[in-house]
């Protein structure tokens, strides 16, 4: 177990797939700032909404993952896609993690489209828009 471990760690791979409490966005007064000072940018069907503010310790950003009930009526339906979401997030969030001084503090993803889609465009529009915010 260790020596695989450590070939994990050379070779850039996370040591867990975990998307613990810690990393979850609560606070109803980051979600304002958030929202309040944040850039954003669109990668249909998703919505990148980022800040790093200066009151935040570096290297842990805390995610807030959404889908409007607008468009998603149905609670079954809003939490297939945010359970896709999440997923997505939790298997590539290594990304992040390898450039901590360049990651978000703070990290809206919101699905904006009007239907469903399937699990395989929601992880590589996710991709593109965690490797856009390191790019900022």
């Amino acid at each position: 177990m260790d020596s695989a471990a450590a070939t994990e760690q050379q070779a850039g791979q996370p040591n867990s797939y975990t998307f613990s409490k810690e990393e979850h966005l609560c606070s109803k007064r980051l979600i304002s700032l958030l929202f309040s000072k944040g850039s954003s940018f669109n990668l249909y069907p998703l919505r990148f909404v980022y800040h790093t503010p200066q009151d935040l310790p570096p290297g842990q950003t805390q995610v807030l993952i959404s889908v409007s009930k607008r468009y998603f009526k149905r609670a079954v339906d809003r939490n297939r896609l945010k359970r896709q979401m999440r997923e997505a997030y939790r298997l590539n969030k290594h990304l992040l993690l390898q450039h901590p001084e360049q990651a978000p503090g703070l990290l809206g993803i919101l699905y904006i489209g009007k239907e469903k889609k399937s699990f395989q465009s929601i992880q590589k529009k996710l991709i593109s828009g965690l490797e856009r915010c390191l790019n900022k």
